[in-house]
Formats: structure tokens, C-alpha cells, sequence
């Protein structure tokens, strides 16, 4: 299902790391990324463990890759000083030309610079995934590749690499395909494989 080149870029992760994921009894698949600029998304997003386990894989791959939190996270003595540390970034949602040309452009700028995000934007289930991971992609054009943490079988893992056409519906359907059989922490908390925007739901009149 790999519409992109073959994976290029592998590095060698911590061994305390990886000791570690196999004390706790997970497994790790991840192959490599095939540019040194793209996406990751994450899901399913349910449990606050999502982060912690998230973390030691990315310890344990050895590719530092970036990821979004709330910008108020940040603004907390020592949190926000460890979030960056670990590569996170806030979420700035009032930049006058949009989050996301902002991204794009730093992610442009950069030699190397992968970044991962949560679609769902929280651990409950919502009618869908928010749309920033898709806007930045069409805005880019970089590939976007696919983690899942699927707690039944105790796995974490990058599925595939997909380049997102801007038709939506055939996007989603493949991305569906991708994350079948994959189950979060709290399976009832996963929300579809769907976009979904929270302001048109404000707008709503109920």
C-alpha cells in the first residue's frame, strides 16, 4: 500500500529504551522514514499512557521527531521546559496567516523535521479527526506516515507512507484501511476516521 519511495533514513535508538518497551512487554516496528521532512499521525489517542509509551518509542527508534501540544502546557514552569525538550510545540491558534502556513514554512526551512500529531486532538471520542494534520499536508506535499498503539497486541508501529491527494473521501478510506484491527487503550474512546471541524458543530443551532 506504500505509495512513496522506499524507506531511506533509519537510525540507531536508545538501548535503555528498548529494554525498557520489552520489559513492559511492547513491541516496535518501525522502519525507517523515506524523506527527512513529512507528517506522523498518531491513533488511537485514549489514555494519558498514550504519550508516556509514545515517548519511550521515540527514544528507542532513535528519530527525533517533533509533536503539537496545547500552548497553555508550555506556559507551566519545568513542563514546558521538558516538553521542548522532548520536541514538543505548541499550538498557536491565533498566528495571523495560520498555524499552519507557520508550520509549513519552519518545516521547510528545517534540514530535518518530522512531525507528529494526534488527529483527535484529545483522549475522548469525538465525531472525527480535527483537519490540521490534512491542511498541513496538502499545504507541503510531504509525505504522511502512519502510527498506530495498538494495546491489544501491545505493538507500536509506523503502518505505511502516504502522500494525501486532496480528495478526501479517498484519502480517508486508505487511512481507514491502515488503522483496521488497531485498538487504543480504551477502544470505546476512539473516534472515526473521519474530519471533523468542532466550530461547525458550534455553529450549529440546536
Amino acid at each position: 500500500m506504500n505509495e512513496l519511495l522506499p524507506v531511506v533514513i533509519t537510525t540507531n535508538g536508545s538501548q535503555w529504551a528498548k529494554n525498557l518497551l520489552k520489559i513492559l512487554g511492547w513491541k516496535l516496528i518501525i522502519p525507517g522514514l523515506p524523506g527527512p521532512r513529512g507528517i506522523i499521525v498518531a491513533y488511537p489517542h485514549t489514555s494519558n499512557l498514550d504519550f508516556f509509551i509514545g515517548m519511550i518509542a521515540k527514544s528507542a527508534c532513535g528519530i527525533p521527531v517533533n509533536f503539537l501540544a496545547k500552548d497553555s502546557l508550555f506556559k507551566i514552569p519545568v513542563v514546558g521546559w521538558w516538553l521542548r525538550y522532548l520536541g514538543g510545540r505548541p499550538v498557536i491558534r491565533n498566528s495571523p496567516q495560520g498555524y499552519v502556513k507557520d508550520l509549513a514554512q519552519e518545516m521547510a526551512k528545517a534540514k530535518f523535521f518530522w512531525l507528529a500529531i494526534t488527529p483527535e486532538g484529545t483522549r475522548k471520542k469525538t465525531p472525527g479527526w480535527r483537519s490540521g494534520f490534512y491542511h498541513l499536508a496538502l499545504e507541503t506535499n510531504y509525505p504522511v506516515g502512519f502510527v498506530y498503539l495498538d494495546y491489544q497486541n501491545k505493538t507500536i508501529g509506523l503502518a505505511d507512507f502516504l502522500t494525501m491527494t486532496g480528495n478526501e473521501e479517498a484519502d480517508f478510506a486508505k487511512i481507514r484501511d491502515i488503522y483496521q484491527g488497531k485498538l487504543g487503550f480504551y477502544p470505546k474512546n476512539m473516534s472515526p476516521i473521519t474530519l471533523w471541524s468542532p466550530q461547525k458543530d458550534k455553529n450549529k443551532v440546536h
